[in-house]
This record gives structure tokens, C-alpha cells and sequence, in this order.
């Protein structure tokens, strides 16, 4: 009877291991990407995506080339997406006050205001905008996040009004009107710390990708719904064997009748 159970149990395992790998991955309802351009002389470059599942938005962002360093630390760069405009990242001709550097509120008619802070952790809310303890640090970084989508931001998305800017600038690369000036936002700052770096529209992708299924060079912890999907479908697993030896035991307990 042993070898008969072992021998109906082996297929029986695998097939539901088969059931269990062939199960499709989440897939994003919407993907969004940017490749973002330079803004007010920076040498910088970055790309930018955010699928959107239902009220989830998991957003990946990567730049380098920018202003490595502030005050002999690490530069704080903050970003934030933008909406309520005109969806575009602004010409030179936004420069308004003539010292060649277009500030965050002069480009605010092209891209809007916050809708969404892209920090490092925590607040992901306008309220977080020029918090540089969560601002992404150095020349180059990525950040990886997933976070409540807003409405303001999920409207911007789909009106394709939703812009990426990236803030903070070598302020040696400025005009000397530039590097005299004060921040428009934060006066205690100089103008170059809080004005745009690099900027770019996000449009919807060519596909939605699965939610944690591609290798992104990330590690990727597993959610609720996917140990939940992992635990469901090794107790298939589990309760095909145990069929499986219970039709064994019934055949030969009516041999032995």
C-alpha cells in the first residue's frame, strides 16, 4: 500500500505545484513613464515610471548627473509630481525676472503645483515638499515607492497634465544675478537649491507591466495578497496528497475485502 500512495502522491504534488507557478501576476491597471530633460543648465538625466493599481501608485525614479553636494554634505534634492497645469515642462522664455534661471514659480503655469512629494519614506503629501530630511541625496539615486494615490495626482495622470521635476542646482552653474538671488520658496535658502534640475511629462506606456513580477534590481518584499495567493495554493497542494491517499487506503481496503 506504501508504494502505491508514494506513486499516486508524486503527480498528484506536481500537479498542483503546476496550478500554483501558472498563476498570473498582478497586473497594473496604468503605466506611466518620463524620460526627463534638463532644466536651467544642468547636466543631469533621469527616467521616471508610476503604475497605478486601483488607489496604489508604485513609482520609480532614477537620476544622475546632478548637484553632487550643498554646504560639504550631500546635496538634497527633492521631487515631486505636478498637476493641475499645463502638463509641460517650461521653455527658457518662463524666465520672467531676466536673472537666466527659471524658478520653481516661474515654471508653476507650465507644470502646476504638488500633488504628490516623491520622497525617500513617510509623507508622500504637498506638505512634504521641501522636507530634505526624505529628499533623495547626491548626484545620483533611486527611489522605489508605493503609496495611497491621491485624487489630485490620479486626475493629473490621466488628464496627462501630470509632470516629474526634480529641484536643486549647482549654484557655480548660475548667472550671477542667479547665484545672488534667494529662494522663491524658501528665502532662507538660495535660489539654486529649490529651482528645477530636470523635468518631464508622464504619459501613458506603451504596456502596464506586473506588479512586482519584472526584476528590477530591487528586493521586492512580498505583499499580503501574494502570501495569501503562496499560503491558498500550497494548501491545494496539500489537500491534493491527502485526496490522493485516501483514494489509495479506499482501493485497497476493498482489495482486502
Amino acid at each position: 500500500m506504501n508504494k502505491a500512495l508514494r506513486f499516486l502522491a508524486v503527480p498528484t504534488l506536481a500537479l498542483g505545484a503546476l496550478a500554483l507557478s501558472g498563476a498570473p501576476a498582478m497586473a497594473a491597471d496604468d503605466s506611466y513613464q518620463s524620460t526627463l530633460g534638463q532644466i536651467n543648465g544642468s547636466s543631469a538625466s533621469g527616467t521616471v515610471t508610476v503604475d497605478v493599481t486601483g488607489n496604489q501608485a508604485h513609482a520609480v525614479l532614477k537620476v544622475s548627473g546632478l548637484a553632487p553636494t550643498f554646504m560639504d554634505a550631500p546635496y538634497p534634492h527633492v521631487q515631486h509630481i505636478h498637476g493641475g497645469a499645463k502638463g509641460e515642462c517650461p521653455a527658457p522664455s518662463a524666465d520672467k525676472d531676466g536673472d537666466a534661471v527659471i524658478s520653481t514659480t516661474e515654471g508653476a503655469p507650465f507644470y502646476g503645483g504638488i500633488v504628490t512629494t516623491l520622497s525617500t519614506s513617510g509623507d508622500t503629501s504637498a506638505a512634504a515638499g521641501l522636507d530634505l530630511k526624505v529628499a533623495g541625496q547626491g548626484a545620483s539615486y533611486t527611489i522605489d515607492r508605493t503609496f495611497d494615490l491621491n485624487a489630485e495626482t490620479k486626475a493629473a495622470l490621466e488628464a496627462g497634465t501630470a509632470v516629474v521635476v526634480v529641484h536643486g542646482l549647482d549654484p557655480s552653474t548660475l548667472s550671477a544675478a542667479g547665484q545672488a538671488a534667494k529662494s522663491d520658496l524658501a528665502p532662507t535658502l538660495p535660489l539654486a537649491a529649490t529651482s528645477p534640475a530636470l523635468c518631464g511629462t508622464l504619459t501613458v506606456g506603451q504596456m502596464s507591466m506586473p506588479v512586482g513580477g519584472a526584476d528590477t534590481g530591487v528586493a521586492q518584499s512580498t505583499t499580503g495578497t501574494d502570501a495569501g495567493t503562496l499560503a491558498l495554493g500550497g494548501g491545494l497542494v496539500l489537500a491534493a496528497v491527502a485526496g490522493g491517499a485516501y483514494v489509495v487506503r479506499r482501493r485497497n481496503a476493498g482489495s482486502a475485502a
